[in-house]
């Protein structure tokens, strides 16, 4: 008897039917929603700047205090289906926009490649092209803004 082949769970569940676990498999690891970002108060535009989160870790693209983030980074977003309608500000590559826009997963995401160098193989994350907001003065973010975020 043939083995049962079962889609994978982000072809058949909705953002919303994921259990947490499957939700914190979508993050391919990125690191770009953790760069400082500039919105242009008239148009709504979303300008991302090359200054990250001072807890990202800009070699491996995660943050380094995952489970605390919220208590030592305020502003912190914590992505959750609820906000789904505000996943604008995401990058287009990344796959909780994605899968919210009815798209697919880009064939370097780990859930695909089973590798989480992937990413930073096919140029999409951050890793070496970021720097630490403690390393920059927050009256400068407008020169940091950056146009490789996609």
């Amino acid at each position: 008897m043939a083995d049962i082949v079962r889609p994978p769970f982000w072809e058949v569940k909705s953002l919303a039917e994921m259990s947490a676990q499957e939700w914190e498999l979508l993050c391919d690891g990125c690191g770009k929603c953790c760069l400082q970002k500039l919105e242009d108060e008239d148009s709504g535009d979303v300008f991302y700047t090359d200054v990250a989160c001072r807890l990202l870790d800009t070699t491996s693209c995660r943050c380094s205090d995952y489970s605390h983030r919220r208590q030592r980074v305020p502003d912190c977003i914590q992505l959750k289906f609820d906000d789904i309608s505000e996943f604008h500000w995401l990058p287009a590559s990344c796959a909780y926009r994605v899968l919210s826009e009815g798209g697919r997963l880009a064939p370097w995401h780990p859930l695909l490649s089973d590798s989480d160098e992937s990413v930073h193989r096919a140029k999409i994350s951050v890793r070496g092209r970021c720097v630490s907001e403690l390393a920059v003065a927050e009256e400068s973010l407008e020169d940091h803004i950056i146009h490789w975020v996609n």
